[in-house]
């Protein structure tokens, strides 16, 4: 199991509890992998150009694990430790295994076991009341930078979905098209007509329906 040590990045200002961040979270502190800019993954600590390539050449990583395993080509896990303070993937709250939920930033084990105990999350708003029983506001906001709760993909809204990282107006438009869907798999076929599979794939990790 991977462990690290414990970390002290800075501390969110608060909760944003609108409704763009109601399901994906408030990350916009922590670059993503799959959308963030190569100059951005630049100004991340120990990355490196050759690192940058390495990232934006597995585009679109699935899990926080598969990046994980790409940063330990590199790196080892006290410098990795590091690096997910500033660039992380964010993980579904429902899914998630213990190993990744153990790579979120300064967690320990209680909290581990507090995230997996009330699964399953139907929205972020949930995560903060749930986690808020057991650490201050502010320490709320800081992990809810690494998480998400997936998108019910016939109740979502137009906030909800542009909350998605790296999602366009038009795939806005695009996804409250063609609700409700029936299966993922219609919702696959359908968005395929606009993206391609990688994208296609990328958006899926947000969505269920309930």
């Amino acid at each position: 199991m991977i462990t690290f040590k414990t970390l002290i990045p800075p501390l969110a200002l608060g909760i944003l509890c609108t409704a763009t961040q109601a399901q994906i979270g408030n990350n916009d502190n922590v670059l993503n992998p799959n959308t963030a800019e190569e100059d951005q993954l630049l100004g991340v600590v120990h990355i490196d150009a050759a690192i940058v390539n390495a990232i934006v050449d597995r585009r679109p990583l699935t899990d926080v694990l598969e990046l994980d395993a790409l940063l330990s080509e590199s790196l080892n896990e006290e410098l990795r430790a590091d690096v997910y303070v500033e660039l992380f993937l964010p993980i579904n709250l429902n899914t998630a295994s213990e190993e990744a939920l153990y790579m979120v930033p300064g967690i320990n084990r209680r909290m581990v076991h507090e995230f997996d105990e009330y699964r399953p999350y139907t929205s972020m708003e949930q995560f903060r009341q749930e986690m808020g029983k057991y650490v201050d506001d502010a320490e709320v906001a800081r992990y809810e930078q690494y998480v998400f709760s997936p998108l019910d993909l016939n109740s979502a809204t137009r906030e909800d979905f542009a909350g998605i990282p790296g999602t366009s107006n038009r795939m806005v438009r695009e996804f409250l098209e063609y609700q409700p869907y029936e299966s993922m798999e219609e919702f696959r076929r359908e968005i395929g007509k606009y993206v391609d599979d990688d994208e296609v794939a990328r958006f899926e990790r947000y969505m269920t329906i309930r």
